[in-house]
């Protein structure tokens, strides 16, 4: 049996609905975000057609207040992360299981014009400023390359 594991997902998608910033009991800041990625398969005949794939993520922290201002419905990121499973039992008494990814990274893909527009149809900044906002990390910071 090995000695370690590896717990790392890596993925790039757009969202399939506007994220929704909510707290915590304790306070911390957190999104919830479902992510559609493509994947190509070839089917009996040889031709290639596309399949979505569709992923929950939780984004919490500082990271999840940057997702919530410059993110929404139909916006292109990449995701870097580890996968959670949880259990809960229904009212019915039945128990239920998912798996879904823990992000410590996001990286807004689109372009600056898009982020600065606020990312929703044209809504400005606070501050009116533009800015470059490639992606935050675990830590909160923002990422640039």
């Amino acid at each position: 049996m090995s000695q370690f594991s590896i717990n790392r997902v890596t993925i790039v998608g757009r969202l399939t609905q506007d994220v929704d910033l909510r707290s915590l009991p304790s306070g911390r800041s957190v999104c919830d975000l479902r992510i559609a990625c493509n994947s190509s398969r070839k089917d009996a005949e040889g031709n290639i057609t596309e399949r979505p794939n569709y992923f929950d993520v939780s984004v919490y922290g500082a990271i999840a207040e940057s997702v919530a201002r410059y993110l929404h419905k139909g916006s292109r990121v990449g995701i870097d992360g580890r996968l959670e499973w949880r259990e809960w039992e229904t009212a019915e008494q039945q128990r239920r299981q998912a798996v879904s990814i823990a992000a410590d990274v996001v990286q807004f893909l689109d372009g600056p014009t898009d982020r600065a527009r606020g990312g929703r149809d044209g809504e400005e900044l606070d501050d009116g400023e533009e800015r470059e906002l490639v992606g935050v990390g675990a830590d909160g910071l923002d990422i640039g390359f």
